[in-house]
């Protein structure tokens, strides 16, 4: 596994199925600030309506849709389903991920905590879900929502050492004086 944070401003996402599962993408989806998502659930419930609103597309996608779709998530349509939707979206060099089907999956959703623009991911690569559920359990305590704060605080700082001229290097031992004058990590 190699970590990465998809820019969801830039690439554009969906999501395909309509349980519980594919609601919950899409609320990540929105709480990452993805822009355009679509939400292909043919057998869309009450609940996926409200989450979904007017993104739903009442079918699951076709290639014209994939071909304006970067990422697509798909979940709670059966095995057959899934395993043809994510060929497809392969077929036209969609990133799949399929919820709990490790080999329909180009890449995983690690566990998050979220504080800001603090994201904290935790990952197993899938071998144990249990751990990365307890390890975001306890950085949520570790890391509270004062972390906003302090992330927007830094971002200040940061911009305006920048302003200033300031290299790189003294950027990072800039940063570092701050974080022990406050005693974030104390």
């Amino acid at each position: 596994m190699f970590p990465v944070a998809l820019d969801l401003t830039v690439l554009r996402a969906a999501v395909a199925g309509g349980g519980a599962a594919a609601r919950q993408r899409v609320r990540l989806l929105d709480e990452a600030g993805a822009h355009e998502i679509k939400v292909f659930a043919p057998d869309a419930d009450k609940d996926m309506r409200l989450v979904a609103g007017d993104r739903l597309v009442e079918r699951l996608p076709t290639t014209a849709d994939l071909d304006v779709i970067d990422v697509l998530f798909i979940a709670d349509l059966g095995e057959e389903a899934e395993a043809a939707l994510a060929a497809l979206a392969r077929k036209q060099r969609v990133l799949v991920n399929t919820e709990d089907v490790r080999p329909l999956c180009d890449f995983h959703v690690p566990a998050m905590v979220r504080r800001g623009d603090l994201l904290l991911a935790i990952s197993t690569g899938g071998a144990s879900p249990g751990l990365a559920r307890r390890l975001k359990k306890h950085l949520s305590q570790s890391f509270g929502e004062e972390w906003a704060g302090h992330i927007a605080e830094i971002a200040q700082a940061r911009s305006r050492w920048r302003e200033e001229g300031v290299p790189l290097r003294e950027l990072a031992q800039r940063t570092d004086t701050l974080i022990d004058e406050k005693g974030w990590l104390s």
